[in-house]
């Protein structure tokens, strides 16, 4: 097993959680430069090219092909890594489901289903089943189950992509304790996302400002509360909604209001925090890389992920590492900051099973 973490530099690439081109070993020397080279800490997987469809309005391949092409990259990527990788994906079934059948993957149903459905036992089934496809081929920590509450119907990213198992929190956290179990089963790391609820909104925060502050209600923290305090809680990933009861200046991610005072220091969670992808344009058009990096790490938040498929960026590990470094050079964010994160991180590798419990 590999030293932990040494330099700063080291550490700040276990904090990083980056999306790539490519899913063979010929075509990923992009990401393979930055695992040597940043000591990159995770990756995402996505099926679809957005940045292609974006500029030729035609789907483009990402990073999946097929079972057997998906076991042999992320193989690829773990002989490359410093460090055991997190291999992260959203796969929660339904609409959102990375791992599609065309691809030669089962076919999986969506927490709205589910909860319809309103068997615990047949979540806890249907997530294992999930969770069996993703340990076979390497993949250690999906990002879900999304715990926000179907409490609004004109919701367009949660209600309107079927993402939310009900209304009503007990029953949220009834089916998402069921998929948390479903994949320890098997070993594969979860995420409840995205706090501190996004199921009232009326809007997307991947497409801008989102302002939850009439609509969100306390109820929206139940079901984090509830897994929490059950230890059913692997991760949390941050919205980037903004609530200006919670906090007058900034949107979730950012806020130390939002990610210390309110998840850690009342819910007493002590575990990883992941970003929502900072380059949502909810993030994104009003603060930049500049800003929303040392933001994100003062106010508690442990993981960036930069997805790199809203747009593409070969050099984000390098700018996102380099912003870092400086802040913590000129006394924006405490080194403190980057070993607390890096702690948890490994912690979470080591439940992973990635690092010996020593390392």
């Amino acid at each position: 097993m590999p030293a932990p973490p040494s330099t700063l530099r080291e550490k700040i690439g276990q904090l990083l959680l980056l999306g790539f081109k490519g899913s063979t070993a010929a075509d990923t020397a992009i990401i393979v430069r930055d695992l040597r080279e940043h000591a990159i800490g995770s990756v995402i997987l996505f099926d679809i090219d957005m940045t292609a469809t974006i500029d030729s309005g035609r789907p483009g391949s990402r990073n999946v092909k097929s079972p057997g092409q998906v076991r042999e990259l992320i193989a690829h990527l773990q002989s490359q890594a410093r460090r055991p990788l997190l291999v992260s994906i959203d796969q929660e079934g339904g609409r959102i489901n990375r791992l599609k059948p065309a691809y030669g993957f089962p076919d999986s149903l969506s927490h709205e289903e589910l909860g319809a459905r309103d068997d615990p036992a047949f979540t806890r089934e249907q997530s294992a089943a999930t969770a069996r496809t993703l340990a076979a081929l390497g993949i250690n920590w999906n990002l879900a189950p999304v715990v926000d509450l179907d409490a609004n119907p004109d919701n367009p990213i949660i209600k309107g992509k079927r993402r939310s198992f009900a209304a009503d929190p007990e029953k949220v956290a009834r089916h998402a304790a069921a998929f948390v179990d479903g994949h320890r089963a098997h070993g594969v790391l979860t995420c409840l996302k995205h706090f501190p609820g996004h199921g009232s909104a009326a809007g997307d925060t991947h497409l801008g400002f989102v302002d939850v502050t009439q609509t969100w209600h306390e109820r929206e923290l139940a079901p984090f509360r509830q897994l929490i305090a059950a230890g059913q809680c692997d991760s949390v990933m941050s919205a980037h909604v903004f609530h200006a009861g919670l906090d007058p200046a900034r949107p979730a991610t950012l806020s130390r209001a939002v990610i210390g005072g309110l998840l850690r220091e009342r819910l007493g969670f002590t575990g990883v925090v992941t970003s929502d992808d900072l380059e949502m344009k909810a993030i994104s058009n009003r603060y930049g890389l500049e800003k929303s990096i040392p933001a994100a790490l003062n106010a508690g938040v442990d993981i960036l992920c930069f997805g790199n498929n809203l747009a593409y960026d070969p050099d984000i590990a390098a700018k996102a590492a380099g912003i870092i470094e400086r802040a913590v050079r000129d006394g924006v964010v405490p080194e403190q900051r980057i070993d607390e994160s890096c702690a948890r991180v490994l912690a979470l590798k080591r439940r992973a099973g990635l690092l010996a419990q020593s390392t």
